[in-house]
């Protein structure tokens, strides 16, 4: 997350609004895409350990800018090379760091005029591991992308996936991206930013536009009933501010939890979603909710793949 803070709303009345929304979404389970939902944990939680491993090998964050930063481009990379993904690295030119670069992968196949684009920030802050912020949101992206890779579904639009850099320094990456690159191509972006914070709850940005609704349904399915949140400074605002339909995943940030909202989820009313942002106990495992993970990780898997199967 950057260094402005998001704020939350109260948990709204998701069962009517999923249905009213999401109504035209089907999602048997006999289709074969929906293989690709089942993202791992045990998979997710070996991600976070090898970013938790490359902060302590790197003055103990993966701040932009930094050997932290350029490790977790390699390890990611690497990964979704190795799974086919043809995989490029951006060199941001209007970063702060001019070696900074972003972490494109595609997926083969699909209608590249119609890309749905999933994205995560992958720099942390110099203060610490970054663990929840934004290590859970790479390794999600990360584990989503690759069960994707081995499912292999037949896709009518292509599928994109984007590690940004320097978010925390201003969402520099991302807004890199589009002003070179642009948003002509792409029919949707969905964002994952802090997706297990120690106090979880279960956000879903523009919850009930056609971009959000098949995620916010698979949350509810889950038993975890989505809020809305008001959106103001993760990477979907760069591809939001040029008109693109954005939707981004969180488990909360440092606002308080409510009562309402602990009723709803359980964790602790009065206490903040994750009490250690851009701090040094950001780490892991103790910073990190891993039924959140896994839960906010398998309705991004659903979501992508409905945006990306019609």
């Amino acid at each position: 997350m950057s260094i402005l803070i998001r704020s939350t709303v109260a948990v709204a009345a998701i069962t009517a609004l999923a249905v009213s929304a999401g109504s035209d979404i089907v999602r048997p389970p006999s289709n074969p895409t929906h293989a690709s939902s089942n993202v791992s944990l045990t998979e997710m939680k070996h991600h976070l350990e090898s970013f938790e491993d490359i902060a302590e090998e790197h003055d103990g964050n993966r701040a932009a800018g930094t050997g932290g930063y350029d490790a977790s481009v390699d390890y990611v990379a690497d990964r979704l090379s190795d799974a086919g993904f043809d995989v490029t690295l951006q060199t941001c030119e209007s970063c702060e760091n001019s070696g900074d670069v972003n972490v494109i992968a595609d997926w083969p196949g699909g209608d590249e005029d119609a890309t749905i684009l999933a994205g995560a920030h992958l720099d942390g802050v110099e203060a610490g591991p970054g663990s929840n912020d934004n290590a859970s949101g790479s390794a999600a992206l990360l584990q989503v992308a690759l069960t994707v890779a081995k499912a292999d579904p037949d896709l009518e639009r292509h599928l994109r996936f984007a590690w940004w850099a320097e978010e925390e320094a201003g969402l520099h990456g991302s807004q890199y991206y589009v002003d070179s690159i642009g948003v002509s191509k792409l029919d949707a972006y969905v964002n994952l930013d802090m997706v297990a914070s120690p106090n979880a709850g279960y956000f879903v940005d523009n919850m009930t536009q056609d971009q959000s609704a098949s995620i916010a349904e698979a949350l509810n399915d889950d038993g975890l009933p989505p809020a809305e949140m008001t959106a103001c400074c993760s990477d979907d605002i760069s591809f939001s501010e040029a008109g693109l339909p954005t939707t981004t995943l969180s488990a909360g940030y440092s606002d308080a939890k409510t009562p309402d909202q602990a009723d709803a989820w359980g964790g602790t009313s009065g206490a903040p979603f994750d009490p250690c942002i851009h701090t040094a106990c950001d780490a892991y495992p103790g910073n990190i909710d891993p039924t959140a993970l896994n839960a906010l990780a398998d309705a991004a898997a659903i979501g992508l793949i409905d945006l990306a199967g019609r």
